[in-house]
């Protein structure tokens, strides 16, 4: 049973990042939010019995700064047979306007003790077809790689643009620094129709969110050039125009849990000089 698996990749896409879309004056809006996990889901002998926790994220930023990232998941899951585990995910990451650039700090903790490090800066060539890798932890190493793959916030405005187009499908390479700092995911989203009536998480039922256009998306995470095999990783959520995510369900395999909003606020843009 592990949640520290799921590429933080996808959570921050789907928690959003403060940028514009490619093609659309909304702007992603810059907030904090907190989602309480249940468990929806669990077959399978070394799937938990039952399973509970929390996802606090919160950035700030603007594309002349960067964008400041940092969220943390917490998760308690009891086995069939054993003792409860208590996995404590904590991330910081920072990626400036133009998406050349990422540092990423991912720590984990297995009931209370650090079980991996990771921190790194990924740097795209300035053609953009390439991508450079320096890992400072879990051990210093260095890795080149012959593709510029999107960074969270790219592509989550790849996302909202190619559901504002009305495409029903969406290819991409990603990587985010986590799962070890070096890996590279093929990525496929399914995009469904604009969601119309309330918002399903009850903290967006008022003010600007209750109207906000919102598509149902799910993102499958592939290792690479295996696309057409079983994704490693499913994520699906509500993705809405302004960059913010809520009934989230994140796919582990042999169990799933869902995330509802539990409190949402707005915080200022910052805008540039």
């Amino acid at each position: 049973m592990k949640t520290s698996s799921l590429p933080l990749l996808a959570l921050a896409l789907s928690l959003g990042g403060p940028a514009l879309a490619a093609d659309s004056p909304v702007p992603f809006a810059a907030h904090r939010a907190v989602y309480d996990l249940t468990l929806a889901k669990s077959t399978g002998a070394s799937a938990p019995a039952s399973a509970r926790g929390r996802i606090a994220f919160d950035f700030s930023g603007s594309a002349c700064d960067g964008f400041v990232t940092t969220f943390r998941q917490v998760t308690e899951m009891q086995p069939n047979e054993g003792d409860s585990r208590t996995s404590d995910m904590r991330s910081t990451t920072w990626e400036d306007g133009p998406a050349k650039t990422l540092r990423f700090k991912i720590e984990t903790l297995v009931n209370g003790r650090v079980s991996e490090t990771i921190d790194g800066t990924a740097q795209k060539a300035e053609d953009g077809e390439a991508l450079s890798i320096d890992l400072r932890a879990p051990k210093r190493a260095k890795q080149d790689i012959a593709t510029a793959p999107l960074f969270p916030t790219e592509q989550a405005r790849h996302l909202v643009a190619a559901a504002k187009d009305g495409k029903r499908t969406y290819e991409a390479k990603v990587f985010d620094g986590s799962d070890g700092g070096m890996k590279v995911y093929d990525t496929l989203t399914v995009i469904g129709p604009q969601a119309t009536g309330a918002p399903t998480d009850p903290a967006l039922h008022e003010g600007a969110m209750s109207a906000m256009p919102r598509w149902p998306v799910v993102v499958s995470y592939f290792e690479q050039n295996k696309p057409d095999g079983t994704p490693n990783y499913v994520l699906a959520f509500d993705l809405y125009e302004n960059g913010v995510s809520g009934n989230l369900r994140l796919d582990y395999g042999d169990f799933v849990l869902a995330g509802t909003m539990s409190k949402f606020d707005l915080m200022p843009e910052k805008v540039c000089k």
